[in-house]
């Protein structure tokens, strides 16, 4: 018995310790196959026809947001708990040499308070600078004349005990697909010009889910580490 209460401390918060850390990675891997889903998806929705360049609607890109919420699932919650930056990365139309990367519209979704690492819509007009989105040295760049989605999720991790043994809970990662067909790239279009949808532009802070999953907050250990 006295071998057993002097081990018990130290093989729970072992376990626990696993149990959290395994929690996380696979957290972390669902994130980051969301922004890459996310990419993806956007890079091939439009209203296709033979007429005319692929359009893209206010709508389509709510119904993106839907269905990642969806594929995430209820217990992951991303859109309580985190926030979704969706940009279209183009070659600014003003630049003859069709070189000079820009950020030509951004949508958002999700409630939690956080500012894209890489740009924000407008950045890149006229600004040499700014030659692309992504890590310094490992900018993604938009062809002449074509688009590049590129999807920034940000999430705070829910533990599920404790975060004493995580040194910061936003899990941040990002993803880029070029857009495969032809797209009409002027702008995201309207349906309905005469009833439109409401765009989720990004200094809005919102969720799709009626049911709020509440925050888990700290744990209760004031451990050192």
């Amino acid at each position: 018995m006295t071998e057993l209460a002097l081990s018990a401390p130290l093989v729970l918060t072992a376990g626990l310790f696993g149990l959290e850390s395994a929690n996380l990675a696979i957290t972390h891997m669902k994130v980051s196959q969301s922004s890459m889903m996310i990419a993806d998806n956007a890079s091939r929705i439009g209203d296709e026809t033979l007429l005319q360049d692929r359009r893209i609607y206010e709508i389509d890109v709510t119904d993106l947001m839907r269905g990642a919420d969806l594929q995430m699932g209820e217990q992951l919650d991303i859109f309580q708990h985190g926030r979704v930056v969706l940009s279209s990365l183009e070659t600014d139309p003003d630049d003859d040499a069709e070189a000079q990367q820009y950020i030509h519209w951004q949508r958002c979704m999700g409630k939690l308070k956080y500012e894209p690492q890489f740009g924000k819509e407008g950045d890149g007009k006229g600004d040499p600078s700014f030659t692309g989105m992504g890590p310094s040295g490992e900018e993604v760049m938009a062809p002449p004349g074509g688009a590049v989605i590129f999807v920034e999720v940000a999430y705070e991790y829910q533990p599920i005990i404790t975060d004493a043994f995580i040194s910061d809970r936003i899990i941040t990662t990002y993803g880029s697909f070029i857009v495969r067909e032809s797209r009409d790239l002027r702008e995201i279009y309207q349906k309905n010009p005469l009833l439109p949808d409401d765009p989720a532009t990004c200094d809005k802070y919102e969720r799709f889910r009626t049911h709020e999953s509440p925050r888990r907050e700290s744990g209760g250990w004031d451990w050192k580490f």
